[in-house]
């Protein structure tokens, strides 16, 4: 089962939008998925990660913040992956 991430984004943010691109490109060479949420579409949200956006999270830890952390994402896959084949 692959990794999956939520990416926490608000429109018209341009690191957001270049996080994403990046995120995709390495979906070519590794097996995760991630799902996009808008911080403006929940007031929690908002002042939750509004100023830290993009925010990449997998489970209830943050990945990264602000840009692609590459090693701390595969860093994230590999204990993923781990995890799946002690069960």
């Amino acid at each position: 089962m692959p990794a999956d991430f939520r990416v926490y984004v608000r429109q018209g943010c341009h690191l957001c939008e270049d996080l994403l691109v990046q995120l995709q490109q390495l979906q070519l060479e590794h097996a995760f998925k991630f799902s996009v949420v808008d911080v403006d579409s929940d007031p929690l949200l908002t002042e939750r990660y509004g100023l830290l956006v993009p925010v990449v999270m997998q489970n209830d830890t943050q990945v990264c913040h602000y840009f692609l952390d590459q090693v701390a994402l595969l860093q994230a896959l590999d204990n993923t992956n781990m995890s799946s084949t002690k069960n």
